[in-house]
């Protein structure tokens, strides 16, 4: 194994490289029109959205192929891989998911070099080496492109319903799994599991059955809503599924998102259901009776919702409290008019609630870093967690009946599960942890504001190695989101490792439209308010510049999902701010984009062009609407991939013709894999091979060995 740290950075003036000359296919012009509320828009690649046309095949095989010669020719590449797969395939075992059901311990294993993580049992906490694997996709699929979306253990933890979906596509059909032989029983259900609602199961109490969310059959409704109309049917074990009872969901709307739970007491099931992705929530109550109860509408503002082992439900609510407060409502009388507020508005934006015996646990942000308090069952403060600063936690575990499992990181502190003793107060590190050859205790992180255009502080936190001069030629990478309610935390990564080694400097900004501060900070950055994500990113990026990291020739972008379209609406509304742009899975024909199965899921958080102001607002920031020809863009990498369930790959093809017909000089590049999808199951071998293209095309325009 190669020593990262045994590796020198050499700073190359740019022209002497000798890069492969790109020759990308030319994209012919098929312009169409399009009227919205008197405004003529016409498409010029509006074919390229036909994947089913052979000419689109063709033109993206010819783009892929051209990326590939581009990025293969980078020197030091294979070099540079073999580090890579060294950093991410050799470290110890990480479990994540944890679960406890009738006293015994689920979680999934992730052992590189295996392509997958696999389901296992533990004994404990502290014994890792002791797990015992259930379900292996590998095993299953020696392909690795078979993946584990979800699981759920029955409450006597005799059996495990198992999600698992092909080649990044995250459409699942649930398995049935023994916990004690890891014996496949007969019961499949199909497509529980989507890429657009997402899926869910919840087990009756007794285990003889269980709920789970099911898309429209084949020939129940038209071809365009096999992907909409999500509900909730019941299946008995053993019992032929074409005799499972319809339960829930025929007025909920078109894009319902469904997730359950079950308590580990009494027969209840909560089912919560999402308006899209704007963060709408209504709540039902499957109550011993055999009937659902609705308990929360959209309009109530309740988020989410969590089973107390007092017969209790705590519901977060946003009710006039942006960063939300606990409520308490009573089982036996479940009524939100009778719910009562036992924790008020903090500081800290509300992300979970653990009910334990005697306390209450709440985690939370605060801009981005994680706070964890303890409350009495009145709702009094006791204390707050002694978790490492400027670290996240990504989930909290009730611990035996008081205690509190929790599973943190940071950005130089490996993920890893921590045990508190609500008795001593103290939190100590358990057996479940990762350790790395990558050591980051040369790094130093800085947490700093930058101001965006209308005057709100927004959170930038800096990481480089110590000793990195502010002398503004630092090569800089800048990373966001900033939508939908989610936060980028701290989180450590080992392939950083060669970034830092080269005197990269690495910047994590929190944008509106994200969770860092509540909800308000949220609707601030989505539908007509969404150019202040983008104003808020620029704002970071001449933060940057202006404190002397970095400078423009030197500082690259790099964005996913929605972050990919803050991408695209950074590059083209400032392209002169950055020498280069990472764009990975996202969207940019803001115009077309509900038009897809997951689009239309996305109205709620980006708007819809049917109405005229949110029509003017997607118009105004769309990326691949706002590329204007003559203009000298930065180097863009495209990345995509052909089963991708949330972002129709037609937004990359569209945005690199147009890009390459614009005449800008430097490389554009679509780099599409025919084996993944937006990520998420993506095989470990997969994640390399793109980590290893997106850094060896950042180091070729930073100017760097």
């Amino acid at each position: 194994m190669s020593n990262p740290r045994s590796l020198i950075a050499v700073a190359l003036i740019f022209s002497s490289y000798s890069f492969a000359q790109v020759d990308p296919p030319v994209a012919r012009k098929q312009p169409v029109t399009d009227q919205y509320h008197g405004v003529a828009v016409t498409d010029d690649y509006r074919w390229l959205e036909d994947w089913s046309n052979p000419e689109t095949q063709a033109w993206s095989d010819a783009e892929n192929s051209s990326a590939r010669h581009y990025l293969d020719s980078l020197p030091g590449r294979e070099h540079l891989r073999e580090q890579i797969r060294d950093l991410i395939s050799k470290p110890s075992a990480t479990f994540n998911r944890l679960r406890q059901r009738g006293g015994v311990l689920f979680a999934l294993r992730f052992q590189p070099p295996k392509e997958q993580p696999f389901l296992v049992t533990l004994p404990s906490v502290d014994e890792p080496d002791a797990a015992r694997v259930i379900v292996d996709p590998v095993q299953l699929d020696p392909s690795g492109q078979t993946a584990i979306d979800f699981y759920v253990p029955s409450p006597n933890g005799k059996n495990v319903a198992v999600s698992l979906s092909k080649g990044g596509s995250e459409s699942g059909d649930v398995s049935i799994y023994e916990t004690a032989s890891g014996k496949a029983l007969p019961d499949v259900i199909q497509r529980v599991n989507g890429g657009t609602a997402g899926g869910s199961v919840a087990w009756s109490a007794d285990s003889s059955g269980f709920y789970y969310t099911r898309y429209p059959r084949s020939g129940e409704r038209p071809a365009a809503d096999l992907d909409f109309y999500q509900q909730i049917w019941f299946h008995r074990l053993g019992a032929d599924t074409s005799t499972d009872q319809y339960s829930l969901g025929k007025d909920f709307p078109r894009i319902a998102e469904i997730t359950m739970q079950s308590p580990d007491h009494g027969a209840y099931v909560l089912a919560t259901v999402a308006n899209g992705d704007g963060g709408e929530f209504a709540h039902y109550l499957l109550r011993p009776n055999g009937k659902w109860l609705q308990i929360a509408r959209f309009a109530d503002q309740i988020t989410s919702a969590y089973f107390g082992s007092d017969a209790s439900l705590y519901l977060l609510s946003h009710r006039n409290a942006p960063k939300g407060k606990v409520l308490k409502m009573s089982l036996e009388d479940p009524d939100l008019a009778h719910a009562h507020t036992i924790i008020g508005e903090t500081d800290i934006s509300i992300e979970e609630i653990v009910p334990a015996e005697g306390h209450l646990y709440v985690s939370g942000l605060n801009g981005g870093p994680s706070v964890v308090h303890m409350y009495n069952v009145a709702g009094q403060l006791q204390s707050t967690l002694p978790l490492e600063s400027n670290s996240a936690v990504y989930g909290i575990l009730r611990d035996g009946r008081a205690g509190l499992l929790i599973h943190a990181a940071s950005y130089v502190t490996p993920t890893a599960w921590y045990r508190f003793d609500p008795h001593t107060q103290k939190v100590s590190r358990t057996a479940l942890r990762s350790s790395y050859s990558t050591d980051y205790s040369d790094i130093e992180v800085s947490r700093e504001f930058a101001v965006s255009k209308d005057g709100t502080k927004i959170p930038l936190t800096i990481l480089r190695k110590k000793g990195t001069p502010r002398d503004g030629n630092n090569p800089a990478l800048l990373t966001a989101y900033g939508g939908y309610r989610i936060s980028l935390q701290p989180y450590f990564d080992p392939t950083f490792r060669p970034l830092f080694d080269r005197g990269v400097v690495y910047a994590v900004a929190n944008l509106r439209g994200g969770g860092e501060y509540g909800e308000a900070w949220h609707l601030a950055g989505n539908l007509t308010h969404k150019q202040n994500v983008f104003d808020d990113f620029e704002a970071c990026a001449r933060y940057l510049v202006e404190q002397h990291y970095t400078k423009p020739a030197r500082l690259a972008i790099v964005g996913g999902s929605n972050g990919g379209l803050l991408m695209g609406a950074a590059f083209t509304q400032h392209p002169e701010l950055y020498t280069a742009a990472v764009s990975m899975v996202g969207i940019y024909d803001m115009l077309r984009v509900e038009l897809s199965p997951n689009g239309a899921f996305n109205v709620t958080e980006y708007g819809t062009v049917k109405e005229a102001d949110q029509f003017r607002a997607l118009y105004a920031y769309s990326p691949y609407h706002h590329v204007v020809d003559g203009t000298q863009y930065p180097a863009i990498l495209f990345t995509t991939g052909v089963n991708d369930p949330r972002v129709d790959p037609m937004n990359s093809r569209k945005m690199t013709a147009r890009l390459q017909a614009s005449g800008t000089k430097k490389p554009v590049l679509l780099r599409t894999s025919s084996s993944s999808g937006h990520g998420i199951g993506t095989a470990l071998s997969e994640g390399i091979e793109e980590i290893t293209d997106i850094d060896s095309f950042l180091f070729a325009r930073w100017g760097l060995q």
